[in-house]
């Protein structure tokens, strides 16, 4: 059939390993049995963390106390230059600097820049705005050059993906309204939520049986309880004129994938430059899944060279 997707043979395998799994679905448990489950995640289906010189637990102060956050370097020491801060996917619920920590251990390696992963607070504990407060504080203070990161930053990149795609772009929003004490120069939403408002075609293409299913979005979005009609939830709602540039990355079989299609659009329409990669024949959370999909070692590898890329044209127009 003409209209039936194109999926690789590892990403089937995968596929196949989990829709046979017995036993409740994420959006039947409660918030705590779904971050178990994302954490065994980890152990079952990512790579391991590189080793790095630099691997440090920090605090921020944050809108309602400390927000812990991890620095990872692959050197002891550096000249100023510019960091990535990193917001982890979850749907706003589940995920943590641990689950995402081989990712964020692998682009501090091949970034060569200092990362700062980011332990926002979460539904339902903690509903909508907290999140977005929380990274908009971490970013500010790693923007201030705190004494504790030991390191100078000169300029800010923000990334992440899924839910953290999605406060990757609230965040630099926030920040070109009201700038931080160096500039934000790059961004990285890896397959972001940005409009949480709309109904899109893939949500109804590949809603169910590709890891992430319509329901758990729906299970998210209680749980986050957000208001779908503000910026700060659903960012492709404001104009993204004046936004850093950015390397824009989807899925082709995540029912999400449309959202990212659609920021990369408004991207092209405000005249911002950037990068659209959409990586065929693979799903939403691949750059979680080394182990269990061979094949996501080389799509992570091709946006984190794609942003090191834009991370150095900007410094050196800077």
């Amino acid at each position: 059939m003409a209209d039936t997707p194109f999926v690789r043979d590892d990403v089937a395998v995968f596929l196949g390993f989990l829709n046979a799994q017995e036993g409740p679905k994420m959006s039947q448990l409660s918030p705590t049995e779904a971050r178990m489950m994302m954490r065994g995640m980890r152990e079952l289906a990512d790579a391991e963390a590189t080793p790095l010189a630099t691997v440090k637990d920090l605090t921020c102060p944050g809108p309602v106390g400390p927000i812990p956050v991890r620095l990872y370097d692959k050197r002891v020491e550096r000249e100023a230059g510019p960091a990535l801060v990193f917001f982890h996917g979850g749907g706003w619920v589940i995920g943590d600097i641990d689950t995402h920590e081989p990712f964020c251990t692998h682009a501090a390696e091949l970034l060569d820049i200092p990362v700062i992963s980011v332990d926002y607070r979460m539904g339902p504990e903690h509903v909508w705005p907290a999140a977005p407060d929380d990274c908009e504080a971490v970013a500010r203070w790693v923007a201030s050059n705190p004494a504790e990161l030991g390191r100078q930053i000169n300029a800010l990149t923000l990334g992440g993906d899924s839910a953290g795609g999605n406060l990757t772009i609230v965040t630099a929003l926030a920040l070109r309204d009201n700038p931080a004490e160096v500039p934000v120069i790059a961004q990285l939403p890896i397959y972001p939520a940005t409009d949480l408002a709309r109904h899109f075609a893939s949500m109804d293409q590949f809603g169910d049986g590709y890891l992430l299913t319509k329901d758990s979005m729906d299970w998210f979005g209680a749980q986050y309880a957000a208001d779908v009609t503000d910026p700060r939830a659903s960012p492709a709602l404001l104009d993204q004129a004046g936004m850093p540039p950015a390397v824009v990355v989807t899925a082709s079989l995540d029912p999400i994938r449309d959202q990212g299609r659609l920021y990369a659009e408004l991207l092209s329409r405000a005249g911002v430059d950037h990068v659209f990669l959409e990586m065929t024949g693979t799903i939403h959370g691949f750059i979680c899944l080394r182990k269990g999909i061979p094949s996501a070692a080389d799509d992570i590898d091709r946006l984190l060279y794609a942003f090191r890329s834009l991370v150095h044209k900007q410094m050196a127009g800077h």
